[in-house]
């Protein structure tokens, strides 16, 4: 009778788990204090098993591959290798709860069939606009790819002075899409509003833009800026006379190598732009949002050496040293010794090796922005703590200064952040929880000095 009874009992848990139902749209959250980053989980049945892609709403990616899906005894596991995502989830009633990793950090990760509610955001334009907006492709040649994008124009016929947005950091979308913000939606919908045509792109690699960003470099990404600039001049609306760029983050790196390189470049706008060698600024924005996270001095101290000796090690290295990553990785082993899992070290190896980073640490804007004569705007937050604003915007302006440009106007704003929002701890979690994508001052500071550049020819 016992057996009996343990075969129903067995057989009964088979069926419940093979009556489960994983496939479908699965939406969770990720907290970070008082904001959240959507994230969702379609999956689907397939003869072999499941296969499945993963969207980012509030960052505006959709459609991601996941490498690994597999589902069994209720348990989920997701790995998407190029990014360094995995989920590990239990299946309970019609709940999936479970664990969020990326790059060596974890979050807790409910997952449901329920929509979840975006973040308010006032500042996001409402269709039908009051001007021409157009989907457009355009090719880079030189790496033979299209990237796609949007052209707005104040209306569909005339001459109009036009700006490309550039993005910053890690794989943007044509908006900067961010926590549910869309930055460059609002600033281009401001500028066409008031007379200025705006392209903006999906960097390539992202969303609908060809490519490999993983790959990418610095230099990959001026040449992309030079392929948009080619564009908006075969364009019979835009004045070839008035094309201007506004980069923001690392866009403010690209800017102004593009405007040294092409005379078709007219005027740039830094916003939040780095005004010092990557390596400094790096040390720089650790220490400043250690120091508002309230991390001991020490600690920050003990950190700040360790880092330094690292970025060191990439700075004497020659361009293409196949032997980085073990240096990197050996040099971490031996400073943390067994404080620090090997599987983490290797996360920090991966990501400092990156070509990307390998390409921002070594970089140093100054020598180009002396070479700049066109006019220049330079704006940043008071608050900002990944390109604090003092130390970047003197650099920029002493840069520029020593290059004998005098066309140059320098701003800071108070209490606003590195995506120009009103913030109050100005931590990079806080970005999801603000109601405010960009600071109406600033947008209309820019606009301004726009038109008054574009007016003088």
């Amino acid at each position: 009778m016992k057996t009996t009874a343990t075969f129903i009992i067995m057989l009964l848990s088979i069926i419940s788990t093979h009556g489960q139902d994983i496939t479908g749209r699965w939406n969770g959250a990720l907290k970070f204090g008082a904001s959240q980053l959507r994230i969702v989980f379609n999956i689907n049945k397939t003869g072999a098993g499941f296969t499945s892609t993963m969207d980012s709403p509030d960052q505006g990616a959709r459609g991601i591959p996941v490498t690994t899906t597999t589902f069994e005894d209720s348990k989920l596991r997701l790995e998407i290798v190029s990014a360094q995502i995995e989920y590990n989830g239990v299946l309970s009633g019609n709940i999936l709860k479970g664990t969020f990793k990326q790059a060596g950090h974890e979050f807790p990760l409910e997952l449901s069939k329920g929509e979840l509610q975006a973040n308010k955001r006032p500042q996001d334009p409402i269709m039908p606009y009051s001007y021409h907006s157009e989907e457009i492709i355009f090719k880079n040649t030189k790496a033979n790819i299209s990237l796609a994008g949007t052209l707005t124009l104040p209306r569909k016929e005339g001459n109009y002075p036009a700006v490309i947005l550039i993005s910053g950091s890690g794989p943007q979308n044509r908006d900067e899409e961010l926590f549910g913000h869309k930055p460059f939606l609002v600033i281009a919908d401001h500028l066409t509003k008031n007379g200025i045509a705006v392209l903006r792109y999906d960097d390539r690699g992202f969303a609908k833009s060809q490519g490999d960003f993983q790959k990418a470099t610095i230099a990959d990404f001026i040449s992309d800026v030079e392929s948009a600039v080619a564009y908006l001049k075969t364009r019979k609306e835009i004045d070839k006379q008035k094309i201007g760029l506004i980069g923001h983050s690392e866009g403010g790196i690209i800017a102004p190598q593009v405007a040294v390189k092409s005379p078709d470049v007219n005027f740039i706008v830094l916003l939040a732009g780095p005004g010092m060698r990557g390596s400094d600024l790096m040390l720089l924005q650790k220490e400043r949002i250690e120091q508002q996270m309230g991390i001991p001095e020490t600690a920050i101290l003990q950190s700040q050496k360790l880092f330094k000796g690292a970025y060191e090690i990439i700075l004497k290295s020659s361009v293409n040293d196949s032997t980085l990553s073990t240096k990197i990785s050996a040099y971490f082993k031996t400073q943390l010794g067994n404080q620090v899992p090997e599987n983490q070290i290797n996360d920090i190896t991966r990501q400092l090796v990156n070509p990307w980073m390998v390409g921002l640490l070594r970089y140093d804007p100054i020598p180009v922005l002396k070479k700049v004569k066109i006019p220049v705007l330079a704006l940043n937050g008071e608050k900002d703590l990944q390109v604090p604003a003092q130390e970047n915007l003197a650099g920029i302006k002493n840069a520029l200064a020593v290059g004998g440009n005098e066309k140059v106007t320098i701003k800071e704003y108070a209490t606003l952040n590195h995506l120009f929002q009103q913030c109050r701890t100005c931590l990079t979690t806080e970005y999801g929880e603000i109601e405010e994508t960009f600071s109406p001052a600033v947008l209309n500071e820019m606009t301004r000095w726009i038109i008054s550049q574009t007016n003088k020819n």
